[in-house]
Formats: structure tokens, C-alpha cells, sequence
């Protein structure tokens, strides 16, 4: 990140931030590391308000940022907790719709108005009475933020109908993922060797990366990998990221003989998707947008499920409804059998990939909304 002078002028205290995460999936708590790195530059104070695992991950004290442990929970003590973290800060900044909500909470019935910003990464969906209750939530924060910053326009319009009175696209550039040096045998080798560990020597190889949400599971993608097992050779679909149904899809997978391999959590994620010869992100990806940048920079073609991605993505990937199975598993199929389509994807996702905002741009336009958030009001 470019060194930039301080933010604060001459003789003023510097703008105190508290920024809230929750639970924080992999693409939320690294542009809450990013945001941070890139705010303590410029001279602004940041307390990063987190579970202490998030800590742990992500090490935002090494961006020259506080850390408050703040459970992943709305109960009363949480709620206190993180209402005295806030006590000192001009602006708080919260990050999804669980972090947003509690930092809503713990800032409402203050004699001292402090502005609320929202970043929204994506919404989740379900069924039942907790579809209703995510619904409720969304409106509660929506109306409580002084400004929300959608990171698709779709979110931004959902913002607005949720009642949102300041709702805009924010730019979330997160770090382009660097692959270690080359060891020895090369990175063409060190490709070769995780592939032959996986089991995926002389067959192509799929990834799936990132944690799912509860409502869909493997579902969807273990639906398409039963066409997938007509292929010959037939490909290896690995998923790294938990299911909160994984003993239910390791069943299945056993039961129907699914090329599919669940490797749980992983820290080797872009090594993963560079050794692939395509990425999947089925529907229920809670890390879309993360998941997605990572394997448009590795030059890996990406087949998606779901909506509010072509906006993030454009013609560098193809991209299929929700809930059509067959749709993916025919995308799927179609590359496979298309070397030169695949060649044709992986050089546009680099072009998409320059067109993405940097690090710097997100900063600064988050700072732009501090400062019409935080200045003084003229005196009259």
C-alpha cells in the first residue's frame, strides 16, 4: 500500500474509528485488515472489535490497529462490551448484517450521536421464521446507518428498500493473493505435486472454496457432480471451506459414489485454486466475491451460481441462475470439453481483475465518507 502523510491536520487528534466484525468470513476480515492497514497510514486511530479467532487469523494488531475480543453474539454482556469499546470513537464502521446489528445496539440511546457505517458484503438467505428475522434485521440496521455501502448495486438498491437513507457502492479492493516463492521443483511442480496428492493425476481437477451457508450446503454442488461421474476421465471435485451439513454430504457422497472430496478449512486456498483446472462457486457461498477474485488473478476459469455477480465478474466467467444444477453441471462440462474457451477465460479474468478497485481507492473512498460524516457543522 502506497505510504501516505497523515490524515489529521496540524495540531488536531487524529479520527478515532472502531470497526465491528462478526464472526467475519474469509472476504470480510480481510477487507477489515486491508481497511485497517490502510486507515492507520493515514494517520487514523482504528480498534478493531472482534472474536479473538478473527484476531488470531488475520492479526490486525499487525496493522498498527487495536483489538477489542468482542463475541460473535447479541447477548446483553456482548452488546456492553462493544458499547465501551465504542464509547471514545467519532465513527464506527461495521462490517455484514450480525455486526451491524450489534453495533446498532450498542450505539442506540447514547446522549452523544455517533455516525454508523455499514459495509454489506451479501446477503443470506433461508427459509422460515429465520428468513423473516434476517429480513427484520436487514431494516433495523438499514435504518440505523448513516450511511451503507453496498458492495453490488443490487445490495444498494435492497439497502434503499429497507429503508436505508444514505445507501452507496462501496469499493472493497482486497490484497491480490501472492503465491510463495517457487521451491525447487518450480511452481509447475509444486502444482503437479498437489494435484498427485489429491488423487487428481490424469483427470481434471475442481475446486470449491469457501465456507457455505447453512440453507443450501453442498446441496447444488453434489447435484451436478452426479452427471459429472459420466466423464471420462472423471474430474475430482475438492471443496475446501466447512458445511454446516458435512457428515450429512459425506454421506451422500459415499451413498452415490460423487467424485467429491471434502477437505474442511484449508490455508493454502490460492494454492488450491492455481492448481485447478477450474473453479466452482455453487450457490451458498458465503465468499463470493473473495473466492471469485481469487481465481479470476490465478487466470483459473470460474463457473458461478447465483445473482449480483456479473456486476463483479462481467464476461470473465460463466455464470448460471441459482438453483439449476443442471444448468452448472452442463457449464461445467462445456468448459471441460473447451480448451480453448477455458484459454479465452482465464486471459479476461485478468482483464476483469484490472479493472477492480486497489487497496488504496477503497481506503479512500471509505475516508471520503468519514469525513462528511465527522466534520463540523458551520457555525451559523
Amino acid at each position: 500500500m502506497t505510504p501516505v502523510s497523515s490524515h489529521a491536520p496540524l495540531g488536531q487528534s487524529p479520527l478515532r474509528t472502531v470497526q465491528v466484525l462478526g464472526g467475519g468470513n474469509a472476504g470480510s476480515s480481510a477487507h477489515v485488515r486491508s481497511l485497517a492497514a490502510g486507515l492507520v497510514a493515514r494517520g487514523v486511530h482504528v480498534t478493531v472489535c472482534a472474536p479473538l479467532e478473527a484476531e488470531r487469523a488475520h492479526d490486525f494488531v499487525g496493522t498498527g490497529a487495536g483489538h477489542v475480543h468482542v463475541p460473535r453474539s447479541s447477548d446483553p454482556v456482548s452488546v456492553a462490551g462493544l458499547r465501551a469499546a465504542c464509547s471514545g470513537a467519532d465513527l464506527v464502521h461495521a462490517h455484514g448484517l450480525h455486526a451491524s446489528f450489534r453495533a446498532a445496539l450498542a450505539l442506540s440511546g447514547r446522549r452523544v450521536h455517533t455516525p454508523l457505517v455499514v459495509t454489506w458484503h451479501g446477503r443470506t438467505h433461508t427459509e422460515g421464521p429465520r428468513e423473516h428475522l434476517l429480513r427484520v434485521l436487514e431494516r433495523r440496521v438499514m435504518r440505523a446507518a448513516s450511511v451503507v455501502l453496498g458492495t453490488t448495486s443490487e445490495l444498494v438498491d435492497t439497502a434503499r428498500r429497507s429503508g436505508a437513507r444514505d445507501a452507496r457502492l462501496g469499493a472493497v479492493g482486497l490484497p491480490r493473493p501472492e503465491r510463495p516463492p517457487a521451491g525447487p521443483e518450480g511452481h509447475d511442480g509444486a502444482r503437479a505435486k498437489l494435484r498427485a496428492e489429491l488423487g487428481a493425476v490424469g483427470r481434471p481437477l475442481l475446486v470449491a472454496a469457501g465456507p457455505l451457508e447453512r440453507r443450501h450446503g453442498l446441496g447444488p454442488l453434489l447435484d451436478a457432480a452426479r452427471a459429472w461421474r459420466r466423464l471420462d476421465p472423471a474430474p475430482l471435485v475438492v471443496v475446501a471451506g466447512e458445511d454446516p451439513a458435512r457428515a450429512q454430504s459425506q454421506r451422500r457422497i459415499e451413498d452415490e459414489r460423487l467424485p467429491v472430496l471434502l477437505l474442511g478449512d484449508r490455508d493454502d486456498v490460492p494454492d488450491l485454486l492455481a492448481a485447478a483446472d477450474l473453479a466452482l462457486l455453487p450457490a451458498g457461498c458465503a465468499a463470493r466475491p473473495a473466492v471469485a477474485k481469487e481465481a479470476l488473478h490465478a487466470r483459473v476459469p470460474l463457473v458461478a451460481a447465483g445473482s449480483g455477480l456479473r456486476e463483479l465478474l462481467g464476461d470473465a466467467a460463466e455464470i448460471v441462475p441459482p438453483g439449476d444444477a443442471d444448468a452448472f453441471a452442463e457449464a461445467v462440462v462445456g468448459l471441460l470439453g473447451a480448451p480453448e474457451r477455458r484459454e479465452a477465460l482465464a486471459d479476461a479474468g485478468l482483464r476483469q481483475a484490472a479493472t477492480w478497485p486497489t487497496e488504496d481507492e477503497t481506503v479512500a473512498q471509505v475516508l471520503s465518507v468519514y469525513d462528511e460524516l465527522t466534520k463540523p457543522l458551520p457555525l451559523l
